[in-house]
């Protein structure tokens, strides 16, 4: 019988001091046949439950300062680029990645608010001990944003191209209540073409050669969480009232080759942050992301 739980220190594996991680099993299968048996374990999430009653699953790595990371549309805490991004910081910092509501281990009450997200938030930085460093990117930072607008207890906070539409001439992207009906009428697949093609401005072209890979039953399965980010974006511009009110450091980080909506509109949220700077990334874009790169930028700017 095995008893899946680490409970020893060393210098490859664990850090000194690491904390007692319990395991969950991931994967068994035989290996030849000689009876040997490959178990894969993972670390079960630890969890907060936040003011709606909600569970909410995060990841908690690394040691130093207290660092929260808020993923955008599609993502969770253990999809590659966050996962990628949580490994290269855990060496300066705490690092809580968390699942939003709705997605990987976390759960979801209805009816669904943005006012509900920023309490997960505000719940995960209670766990971290609070204050806390915070990181959004994407959608997510818009809603690291709002959270650190309405008060939740950060210290420092960044955030990479946050996708307002600061141009009145553009199509507005899909709203929390198209989305939701959709995905309430079963059309889950129409959900994510809408939320690609005039959320995320891909090619109608581009979405339709998508549905036949391999990777879009994981993008119908996430569907329901696409209204929670139109929600936390908005239909229009940036909301420079809001913003106004966040009193902590803050950096807005835009990709050299990201395309003008995603610059224009990271630098509209430097503009009314007070205080805010703008940094740019060399060679990145939105949706093509350097882990490292990144982190070697969230370092500098959080341990100023």
């Amino acid at each position: 019988m095995v008893f899946p739980l680490v409970l020893g220190t060393g210098q490859r594996l664990f850090g000194e001091g690491a904390p007692e991680t319990e395991l969950t099993l991931a994967e068994t299968r035989p290996i030849g046949g000689d009876g040997v048996v490959l178990s894969v374990y993972r670390p079960r999430p630890r969890t907060v439950t936040a003011a709606d009653g909600t569970r909410i699953a995060y990841d908690r790595t690394g040691s130093g300062p207290a660092l929260v990371l808020v993923q955008g549309a599609f993502s969770a805490r253990r999809d590659p680029v966050m996962a990628d991004i949580a490994a290269a910081l855990e060496s300066r910092f705490t690092v809580f990645n968390y699942d939003r509501r709705g997605r990987g281990d976390s759960g979801d009450t209805a009816p669904y608010s943005l006012r509900r997200e920023i309490e997960d938030l505000a719940a995960v930085v209670e766990a971290t001990g609070g204050p806390a460093l915070v990181f959004g990117g994407s959608s997510g930072g818009a809603l690291a944003l709002e959270a650190a607008a309405a008060g939740v207890p950060v210290t420092r906070l960044a955030v990479f191209e946050p996708p307002y539409v600061t141009d009145p001439s553009r199509p507005p992207i899909p709203t929390y209540e198209e989305l939701s009906g959709l995905v309430e009428e079963g059309r889950r697949g129409e959900a994510v073409e809408a939320f690609l093609t005039r959320g995320a401005e891909l090619p109608a072209e581009a979405v339709a050669g998508m549905k036949g890979s391999p990777a879009w039953p994981h993008l119908e399965s996430v569907a329901h969480t696409l209204a929670y980010e139109c929600a936390a974006v908005g239909p229009g511009p940036v909301p420079a009232d809001r913003l106004s009110r966040i009193a902590v450091p803050t950096l807005v980080i835009e990709g050299e080759e990201s395309g003008e909506r995603m610059r224009t509109a990271a630098r509209a949220v430097a503009e009314a942050v007070p205080g805010a700077r703008l940094h740019t990334l060399p060679g990145q874009a939105h949706g093509r992301l350097d882990p490292a790169g990144l982190a070697s930028v969230l370092t500098a700017f959080f341990t100023a």
